[in-house]
């Protein structure tokens, strides 16, 4: 699998004409050769991979992390370097590109350091970027990712139900992330036991649980603290961050009420849930992403409230890919998509959200996440 995806772009950089791609991504790094290192450039170690047109792939990475890259990376030849030792990174960049007439680098996602040293390399009419290669490969996953996808999807529904049945009157949020991590991690364990062979793969969730109850409920992306819920409460959970099975990630989220919600909660509720619907009514092969984001804008503004965010966006093994469903985004559907399909309205006291993941069809799509959102069903 990794071995053919860097031989894809390797096709790619040739018809393009570009030389060399240095690979800084680490994501993408996993993505093309199967290995990942944990700590990257936030420890501030960089690995970097180096991709020419033709040839062997080279691997630079930490000599720390050396025995974890020699048994996963699908590469020619690992350069590892040590902190303090010569020239560390630097050491193998200058050889990898003194040849080159096109490098392509990915800009969004170069560390600064390496992004000053390349710049010092190679002419600035010599750079290009590889990031929208790398998204057009990444866009339409295979056989092998769909599966992730799909377990993905289990790891999330179970951890969604572990988190439901963890919330009630009196029940501390951190609670609930102790929940939702045991269930995904358990779920994660037995699937990877079940069908794959990659010891190596860690069950364990990680990411802060995003979750607010009471008036904290208009705060995005607040953390699981030590508030305590209460009867009437609404409580919103967002596993976004959290459902990373096997590297793969999808969106999913649901608000929850204990006991009789707020009248006036409810009628924002049902709006938002409306545009969720209006957007998989319109979700299938053939229509452009943004035109998703308008039926969802459509229900939401036409209801009184504010324009959006974005509709959704696509994962895969990263959080956030191409394309987005927002305006401006004139990518076309296609079947072997992964998206999350979001609906959404917040207004000063109050804000609701559901969301689900997609595999995109050659007819529609099919669901990976599953969890009831009709009022009823989400009253705790």
């Amino acid at each position: 699998m990794f071995t053919d995806r860097l031989s894809r772009l390797q096709t790619k950089l040739a018809e393009a004409d570009i030389d060399v791609a240095l690979i800084t991504d680490d994501d993408n790094v996993y993505y093309l050769t199967g290995y990942y290192d944990y700590l990257h450039m936030e420890f501030g170690r960089p690995t970097i991979l180096v991709v020419p047109k033709d040839g062997e792939a080279l691997l630079i990475t930490p000599t720390i992390d050396l025995n974890s890259a020699q048994a996963a990376a699908r590469v020619g030849r690992i350069a590892p370097w040590n902190d303090g030792m010569g020239n560390e990174w630097r050491e193998e960049l200058p050889g990898a590109v003194q040849s080159a007439t096109k490098v392509a680098i990915e800009p969004g996602h170069m560390p600064p350091p390496v992004r000053a040293y390349v710049n010092h390399l190679v002419d600035a009419v010599a750079l290009t970027t590889v990031t929208p290669i790398l998204n057009e490969m990444r866009m339409i996953k295979s056989a092998q990712e769909l599966q992730l996808a799909r377990h993905a999807g289990e790891v999330a529904t179970a951890m969604m139900n572990a988190g439901r049945a963890a919330i009630g009157d009196g029940v501390p949020e951190f609670e609930v992330a102790i929940a939702t991590s045991q269930a995904g991690t358990r779920k994660a364990a037995e699937l990877l036991a079940a069908h794959y062979d990659d010891t190596d793969m860690s069950p364990n969730t990680h990411f802060l649980q995003i979750m607010a109850s009471g008036e904290d409920i208009i705060k995005t992306h607040h953390r699981a603290s030590t508030r305590v819920m209460r009867q009437g409460e609404p409580v919103f959970l967002c596993f976004c961050g959290m459902t990373n099975f096997h590297r793969f990630k999808l969106g999913f989220d649901r608000t929850f009420w204990i006991g009789e919600p707020d009248p006036e909660q409810v009628k924002v509720y049902e709006v938002a849930v409306a545009s969720q619907k209006a957007a998989l009514d319109a979700l299938r092969p053939g229509v452009t992403a943004e035109s998703i984001h308008a039926e969802y804008a459509e229900v939401i503004q036409g209801a009184g409230f504010e324009y959006p965010f974005r509709c959704g966006r696509a994962t895969g093994f990263s959080f956030l890919e191409a394309p987005q469903l927002v305006t401006g985004d004139t990518t076309i559907i296609q079947p072997g998509m992964v998206l999350a399909v979001d609906g959404s309205v917040s207004v000063d006291t109050f804000r609701a959200q559901v969301g689900d993941s997609f595999i995109i069809t050659d007819d529609g799509w099919e669901p990976l996440t599953h969890h009831p959102k009709s009022v009823e069903e989400v009253i705790l």
